[in-house]
């Protein structure tokens, strides 16, 4: 047992701390609430504030608080768990602490109107009713609005902050953003639009393997060889060397002793008894035969074999988006689909995202893409516009090409989205391919249209048909789709330029087959003929 002096002395309470430990709260809600807590006009200060921690704590696990906190007090505190519980306020506020103070501060805003009801001449349960119901329909609203963005782009992010939701809330109720919930229906129509566009970008390794990789290693396999082996085998009777003397019916190898009784009238017949038993005395001889045979063996034996490398994906977001005349209709929505799937994945996998959108020749308007209300105001203000003029793929190329220069831009990959009714020049085109074998990069295509034209299959690595495109652009799309069953392509296939038209792709063994202009002038004059030096 301890001895009283062993005992450690209490720690004196410093100066105020018990007066002060109510106000505890204080230090750990955010501002906005403790200020607007601090000025409200129900209740006492120090209940409220223990009862907007013990809100904010339960709203940010996704429930509601239990026990119920002391504020707001009497019939208006089941008012308003109940309309938190129908309003589903928790499962929108969890984990989301933005949210969750905007939702008390709104609560302490309408609850505070009750003695302004009052003072209009309402009893207390018509004022507490009157401040419920509004609270309910501003976050019955809002909650709707929330609905929109999630199912528009996933994760919201910063874009709940409440100094910025009139903003964001005039964007919602604006035509532009109905074109984004009509694109963002149409996309759960295109899920392979997710799939190209996440392959894009060279950040991380995935599952797949990379299909371009030529990698190889070296294997070291058991298998089995077959061998030369001699070996001796030892013949009875075979003359050789004599080794002694044993029974034998062999007449050629018997003693002398034994040939005697052949003479004799009586032995002979022991001879022939003897012949017949093969108990003749004879010389023993043989001898050794030596053969090669073959006879498996183990053995490792290395050998190369492909290893490819894992495909990259999940870095920077290069999209190319055709927004000429001629991607009017159902090319115009697909289009804007991948445009809008390349922002919710570059949000979502908080990748940097770079959007040109091109017509004719300087029309290129390039967009930073993000989840914010700037970001979705330019978002939609893109996808609410129509598309028209010609068509210039060098421009938008030239401006994506020189982001590689930049560190952040290294590991990206080009998506373009297009019909493929545009060219592109051959110096343009051996860029692309430099580029491609010395940094990695590669070139996606989505065609939404009829056939692969050259410029699509000069620069794309792969291209992906969008096959059932008309279905898409609502009248303009049938109109143009006439004679397409349900919407389709009427063609067989995408691929009618590289079938019917082979000669005309600027590939390595064409090049090798093509003069110059000058060259061919030059055996014009000479009069020689192809296949002549």
């Amino acid at each position: 047992m301890s001895r009283p002096d062993d005992a450690s002395p209490a720690v004196a309470p410093r100066l105020f701390e018990v007066l002060e430990a109510p106000l505890a709260p204080l230090d750990r809600l955010p501002r906005a609430l403790w200020l607007g807590a601090m000025t409200h006009a129900d209740g006492e200060l120090t209940a409220r504030l223990a009862a907007l921690e013990a809100w904010r704590d339960a709203l940010l696990a996704g429930r509601l608080p239990e026990p119920a906190p002391s504020w707001p007090g009497g019939a208006l505190r089941a008012m308003v768990g109940e309309t938190c519980g129908r309003l589903m306020l928790p499962a929108y506020c969890a984990g989301n602490e933005e949210l969750a103070d905007t939702v008390l501060q709104g609560l302490l805003f309408h609850l505070d109107l009750v003695l302004d009801y009052r003072d209009r001449g309402a009893s207390e349960a018509v004022a507490q009713a009157m401040a419920v119901d509004a609270f309910a329909a501003d976050w019955a609203a809002r909650c709707g609005e929330i609905d929109e963005l999630v199912g528009a782009f996933g994760e919201l992010g910063d874009l709940l902050k409440n100094t910025r939701w009139d903003a964001l809330r005039g964007l919602l109720r604006s035509s532009e953003w109905r074109e984004v919930v009509r694109i963002r229906a149409l996309i759960e129509r295109l899920p392979e639009l997710v799939r190209i566009i996440r392959a894009l970008g060279r950040a991380r390794p995935s599952a797949d393997d990379d299909p371009r990789s030529q990698a190889l290693k070296a294997v070291v396999a058991h298998t089995e060889v077959q061998r030369s082996v001699a070996r001796r085998l030892r013949v009875p009777e075979l003359p050789g060397e004599t080794r002694g003397v044993h029974r034998s019916g062999r007449i050629a190898r018997m003693l002398p002793a034994e040939a005697t009784l052949l003479g004799h009238p009586q032995l002979r017949l022991v001879w022939h008894a003897r012949h017949a038993e093969r108990t003749l005395l004879a010389y023993e001889d043989d001898d050794h035969l030596q053969e090669d045979c073959l006879r498996p063996a183990p053995v490792l034996r290395p050998s190369l074999r492909p290893a490819p490398a894992k495909r990259l994906e999940m870095g920077p977001l290069l999209v190319c988006v055709d927004t000429s005349g001629s991607m009017q209709g159902g090319a115009e929505a697909v289009a804007k689909a991948v445009v809008l799937e390349a922002v919710r994945c570059a949000h979502a996998q908080r990748r940097a995202c770079r959007v040109f959108a091109f017509g004719g020749p300087d029309e290129v308007v390039e967009m930073v893409l993000g989840v914010d209300v700037d970001g979705v105001g330019r978002l939609a203000r893109f996808l609410g516009q129509r598309f028209g003029g010609g068509t210039d793929i060098c421009g938008p190329l030239e401006r994506a090409l020189a982001r590689f220069d930049e560190s952040d831009w290294q590991l990206a990959d080009l998506l373009i989205a297009s019909d493929g009714e545009f060219g592109a020049t051959p110096a343009l085109v051996a860029r692309l391919d430099t580029i491609g074998r010395e940094r990695g990069l590669h070139v996606q295509g989505i065609l939404i249209g009829d056939r692969e034209t050259i410029g699509l299959l000069e620069l794309c690595d792969d291209i992906h048909w969008v096959r059932d495109w008309r279905r898409y652009g609502g009248d303009a799309a049938g109109r143009r789709g006439e004679g397409a069953e349900e919407g389709g392509s009427p063609v067989h296939s995408k691929s009618l330029t590289a079938s019917y038209f082979p000669g005309a792709l600027r590939n390595a063994a064409n090049r090798a087959g093509t003069v110059s202009p000058q060259q061919a002038a030059a055996a014009l004059r000479a009069g020689r003929h192809r296949g002549e030096p």
